[in-house]
């Protein structure tokens, strides 16, 4: 495959058309999952038949953020926390569009939560998709909102001693119709769920464990195939979720489609009607 030429490495792998594959290799480090993402999104892309010229990619700041670089569409890389600020402005002006939000979580649950609530809120027609690594992978390890209590970061030296964030909880209490998890070793369940998001009508969720190996993991003791073990045997498909005692969940995470609601109007509809209703008088 090394051999082959641009053109003839799209023909045999059709849905890699929607890579700007002169940009790559891609940054990240050895063992990011990151990678797995964007890969499972492109694919996702192929399978839906996305006009590229009517998909806009849009992300902030971090490791995740990155990601739009890479795809072969209509890309933003803004700044941090303000993806679904710039995302929300994409599908006002232009809601034939698919929109798609790649972000971290630190660029989401902290400096961009105000506007993540409130895009959830407002159930506009918007595929988040929240790469969380536990950590802020970009800057240096940091502790992010959904550093697990206990777990080392620069800004925890001793152990972190604030409680984290369950992303998904908190986008379906803000209003998000549709929310799922999944992680990066559960592959072919991510390309599912990212084409359920994009066919939903409204906010959807899709939170994506992805282990950060450097920052998260070394400052951890942990190695890579411990990470990536650790989301083999703690992640657990929702009906069998659904069946498990108790005292069985402690320290184990739900995954697939944890809630949607086909009932709620999207945002741009109701946007329009009001427009349209204005108009007449």
């Amino acid at each position: 495959m090394a051999n082959m030429n641009i053109y003839e490495l799209k023909e045999k792998k059709p849905y890699l058309d929607y890579l700007r594959l002169d940009k790559l290799p891609h940054i990240w480090c050895p063992g990011c999952g990151h990678g797995i993402v964007m890969k499972a999104l492109i694919e996702a892309f192929y399978n839906l038949k996305l006009d590229k010229n009517k998909l806009s990619v849009v992300s902030g700041i971090g490791c995740s953020s990155r990601l739009p670089g890479y795809i072969d569409a209509n890309t933003l890389h803004t700044t941090h926390g303000r993806a679904l600020a710039f995302a929300t402005g994409v599908k006002l002006a232009n809601p034939e569009l698919t929109v798609v939000t790649v972000t971290g979580d630190g660029d989401c649950a902290a400096i961009g939560g105000n506007h993540w609530i409130h895009a959830a809120r407002r159930n506009i027609d918007i595929t988040v998709i929240l790469m969380n690594n536990n950590i802020y992978g970009m800057t240096g390890g940091q502790a992010s909102p959904t550093t697990p209590e206990g777990a080392i970061a620069t800004t925890a030296p001793y152990g972190s001693i604030e409680p984290n964030f369950d992303t998904c909880e908190l986008a379906k209490a803000a209003g998000a119709s549709f929310v799922a998890r999944t992680t990066v070793y559960h592959y072919k369940q991510l390309i599912d769920l990212i084409e359920k998001g994009i066919k939903h009508k409204g906010l959807s969720f899709i939170e994506v464990i992805s282990p950060c190996p450097i920052h998260y993991g070394r400052k951890n003791k942990l190695g890579l195939k411990g990470l990536y073990d650790y989301l083999k045997t703690n992640f657990i498909p929702i009906k069998a979720w659904d069946k498990l005692p108790e005292e069985k969940k402690a320290g184990k995470f739900p995954i697939g489609l944890l809630y949607h609601d086909d009932s709620r109007e999207e945002y741009c509809e109701k946007y329009e009607k009001l427009i349209e209703k204005l108009s007449q008088n």
